[in-house]
């Protein structure tokens, strides 16, 4: 009981009433339909694969899947080697980003997988071309295999229109 003489129960239970709804990410909350002027999703076309969308947008975010150092769509690396498939894999986010009607630029976060190490530092040089002033955040993970045999980096990212 407090001075009042309310259970601790019955005190939470007006306290949370009386805390406003936070929208998170800009969406406003809605009680019974959905609110028309809400940010609605929507998938960027041209992926070649029909198992996952080359880029979904929702507001002002983009998230764009992971690309491989592949040439054009195809299952078929640019290179053996890992700077040819870095710089492929950068063209090839670079195009989802401008599909989505943004720019590298506007990019806030990637995250980037390498198959070896020891390519950290091709990959860095390689990166640098692409976001050579104030890059975005990145995580890079060292993984023991991508999807197509073969490749030695991924980069997905998430940016703003």
């Amino acid at each position: 009981m407090n001075k009042s003489g309310e259970s601790r129960r019955e005190f939470l239970g007006k306290a949370y009433l009386a805390v406003p709804v936070l929208a998170v990410t800009g969406v406003a909350a809605t009680t019974a339909s959905a609110d028309e002027t809400a940010p609605q999703r929507r998938v960027v076309g041209g992926s070649p694969i029909p198992t996952f969308s080359r880029a979904v947008a929702f507001g002002n975010l983009v998230y764009v899947s992971g690309v491989l150092g592949t040439k054009g769509g195809l299952r078929d690396l640019a290179s053996p080697k890992f700077e040819g498939q870095c710089k492929q894999a950068l063209d090839n986010l670079k195009a989802s980003v401008e599909a989505a009607g943004s720019s590298m630029d506007k990019v806030l976060k990637c995250t980037c997988f390498l198959t070896d190490a020891g390519d950290f530092e091709a990959m860095n040089k390689v990166y640098r071309t692409y976001f050579p002033n104030d890059p975005p955040a990145r995580s890079t993970v060292v993984v023991k295999e991508l999807v197509l045999g073969g490749a030695k980096f991924e980069i997905d990212c998430v940016t703003s229109l």
